[in-house]
């Protein structure tokens, strides 16, 4: 299960993300999302675990917990689709 986290302080590292979910099972991969141009983190990330009921406790537990002073908001992840996202109408 593909698992969305919102809200993390931008210090965290990929590893300390899977550290954070690995005390619910194994995770097959964490990625803390960065900005291309300066590589700072955007704050949230995703983390991949294989056993659903696993991922499923763990988003249950940390969605709302507080990580390094900031609140998570923790949900499985939508499927990426190739349509565009929508975004507001420019103004010019």
């Amino acid at each position: 299960m593909n698992i969305f986290i919102a809200g993390l302080n931008y210090s965290i590292s990929d590893s300390e993300l899977s550290e954070l979910f690995t005390q619910y099972g194994e995770v097959t991969s964490a990625r803390v999302i960065k900005d291309r141009q300066s590589g700072r983190s955007k704050g949230y990330g995703f983390v991949e675990m294989s056993d659903d009921a696993a991922a499923q406790k763990a988003i249950e537990e940390l969605n709302g917990s507080e990580v390094k002073g900031r609140s998570l908001v923790v949900s499985v992840a939508r499927e990426k689709t190739d349509e565009p996202r929508h975004s507001a109408p420019r103004r010019y």
